[in-house]
């Protein structure tokens, strides 16, 4: 008896783009999960094993101006406001941010960088540095301001 014969609905199953790993979506999300890898593997070994790369679009905002209020801070890192909030606990768990009440107004708080946090900044910025050389030995500058420019259009879709 010869093997069944996959029906055409299984067979466009198969080349549709969400049973394919070339879906740029996949792609992306992989490309991401393997850089967040690496980053956690080096803050690791740099001592920061605690800091989440997810950490970043809540500490680059601050490592630019500390001391924001948390509305402020959430529009920066563009989280929503439960997220946001949920970020800033984890990272006063993790001592790396503490509230403190707005001198200018007693109703709000402002999010600040414990010293911890500022003794990270200049870690994470050489990290940053090793990763992009790395990156740079498997693609060339044309290929680099390429993938620079089609993820920023990716981002503001």
């Amino acid at each position: 008896m010869p093997p069944p014969t996959k029906t055409a609905q299984a067979r466009a199953g198969e080349d549709s783009a969400l049973a394919t790993r070339e879906n740029v979506g996949f792609l992306l999300a992989k490309a991401s999960q393997r850089w967040n890898e690496l980053l956690g593997e080096r803050f690791a070994a740099h001592g920061y094993a605690e800091i989440r790369p997810a950490y970043g679009s809540i500490l680059v905002p601050l490592f630019e101006e500390d001391g924001l209020r948390l509305g402020e801070l959430g529009h920066r890192a563009r989280l929503a406001k439960q997220t946001m909030t949920t970020m800033v606990r984890l990272l006063e768990r993790d001592a790396l941010v503490e509230r403190e009440r707005d001198p200018a107004d007693g109703r709000a708080s402002l999010v600040r960088l414990t010293p911890r946090a500022k003794r990270f900044r200049p870690v994470a910025e050489e990290v940053l540095r090793e990763l992009d050389d790395q990156l740079g030995t498997r693609i060339d500058a044309n290929q680099r301001a390429t993938l620079e420019a089609a993820l920023k259009e990716v981002i503001d879709l």
